[in-house]
């Protein structure tokens, strides 16, 4: 059972469920957008068991980013994203009624990701 307003999770990916949204943290940034997906998928299976729901959602994410960093495109980021979190939040991706994706310039790289069910 997972706790409201607790954080959870591992190194790379770690979770909190607040009473109106899912928030999750990945504390790494890569141009392999793969990784996001693997690292997801072992996040839920490990220490996020949520069933996903039908709806329609509505999905932040941020990428924070060192100037220096390599550049990356924000396209795959978040189809990598929202594949390691379908099946788990939601059903499916065609879900998702309003995406947005933004680069902000940070001292860290990592992801910061906002699930909410639309009302």
């Amino acid at each position: 059972m997972i706790e409201p307003n607790q954080w959870i999770g591992g190194a790379v990916v770690r979770g909190c469920q607040l009473s109106t949204h899912h928030e999750f943290e990945i504390n790494e940034v890569t141009s392999q957008a793969r990784v996001y997906k693997q690292e997801l998928h072992k996040f839920f299976r490990a220490h996020f068991p949520v069933r996903p729901k039908w709806g329609e959602f509505e999905v932040d994410i941020k990428i924070h980013l060192n100037p220096n960093f390599p550049q990356i495109d924000v396209d795959n980021v978040a189809k990598a994203v929202l594949d390691g979190i379908k099946g788990h939040v939601f059903f499916d991706d065609s879900q998702i009624m309003r995406l947005l994706v933004e680069k902000l310039p940070s001292d860290c790289e990592k992801l910061n990701i906002i699930v909410r069910k639309r009302t």
